[in-house]
């Protein structure tokens, strides 16, 4: 049995401008897939492509084995799509537009009532069903947008900036409702929030300039970072020259940067050209000297200064 979704050399071109410049890749069940790139890089247009609110200029994309092209109702009945911006019916209350969409999905009666109440409670709209959309707060239009696509409980979700607009606790829960998804579903995720990758991703994909230059774990996205396995060294002031000058022999004084002091503690950043391990080596070392640590950390890599480095480099690392 093939991925549940497929995307072979798909392509969108605006009269001359190539929004989306031959992107391949497939999502298979269970996986959460952060789709990142810059603003104007082609991401949003690769989902509505996928979506079928675009019609591709050229190559593929399937669903559940369903062509988006050819057979796009059956495709469309698979996914669950939270476009940009959430477009709603302003003048429609909550309870309404849910209904609405419960109707056109198939859903009647207590079967369309049972599945509307499921998705109130998911994304908390109870306080605000009767109001008018227009009259909500980003955050609540957010919710409202996440549940009209997840009512249908599809087997594809495609997610555009789920969480903005939202408060840190509702991010919290956001996240939380797609964890609790993710395991039997496809989830495409596109954020600009780093830290969502990190809690919800179990792969990422960077496009810029609409060609496809990332497609890799999390975790090996942030070994990527010039900071990954790097070790943050603490002590008190009065040690630091002496540390200082122990560690630039170990390594050499262009791979120890010396941060902000303060609070009377000096703090130095370590790390190696490959990228190693070294935290065992310099704590050895710190026993041997008899080091007063105030602190010894390992970095882990820093998603956003590899993300701005990739999309500046067209993936050249």
């Amino acid at each position: 049995m093939g991925a549940m979704i497929e995307i072979r050399n798909l392509q969108k071109r605006f009269a001359n401008i190539t929004a989306v410049d031959g992107v391949s890749f497939s999502v298979d069940r269970g996986e959460v897939l952060g789709f990142l790139g810059p603003n104007g890089a082609g991401k949003s247009t690769t989902m509505k492509m996928l979506t079928g609110f675009l019609h591709p200029s050229g190559g593929s994309a399937t669903i559940g084995g369903h062509d988006i092209t050819s057979d796009p109702l059956a495709a469309k009945k698979l996914v669950g799509y939270l476009p940009e911006g959430a477009p709603l019916y302003p003048d429609m209350p909550p309870e309404s537009f849910l209904r609405f969409i419960a109707e056109i999905r198939g859903f009647s009666g207590a079967d369309a009532r049972a599945r509307v109440a499921d998705v109130v409670e998911k994304v908390s709209l109870k306080g605000v069903m009767h109001q008018p959309i227009e009259t909500l707060s980003k955050g609540y239009k957010r919710r409202v947008g996440l549940a009209q696509a997840i009512l249908h409980d599809p087997e594809v979700l495609v997610l555009d900036e789920p969480t903005d607009g939202l408060d840190p606790n509702q991010k919290h829960e956001v996240r939380g409702l797609i964890h609790s998804m993710a395991k039997n579903k496809v989830i495409i995720l596109s954020t600009h929030i780093l830290e969502e990758v990190e809690a919800l991703c179990t792969r990422v994909i960077i496009i810029a300039s609409g060609r496809l230059i990332v497609d890799c774990t999390p975790e090996e996205l942030s070994a990527k970072s010039k900071w990954h396995n790097a070790v943050r060294v603490e002590v008190p002031s009065n040690e630091a020259q002496r540390v200082s000058s122990v560690l630039k022999d170990m390594y050499g004084s262009a791979a120890v940067e010396e941060l902000s002091a303060q609070n009377g503690e000096a703090s130095y950043l370590v790390s190696t050209k490959e990228r190693r391990s070294i935290l065992g080596e310099i704590s050895q070392r710190a026993q041997a000297e008899k080091w007063k640590l105030d602190g010894l950390h390992v970095e882990h890599g820093r998603l956003d200064e590899v993300f701005r480095e990739l999309t500046r480099t067209g993936g050249r690392n």
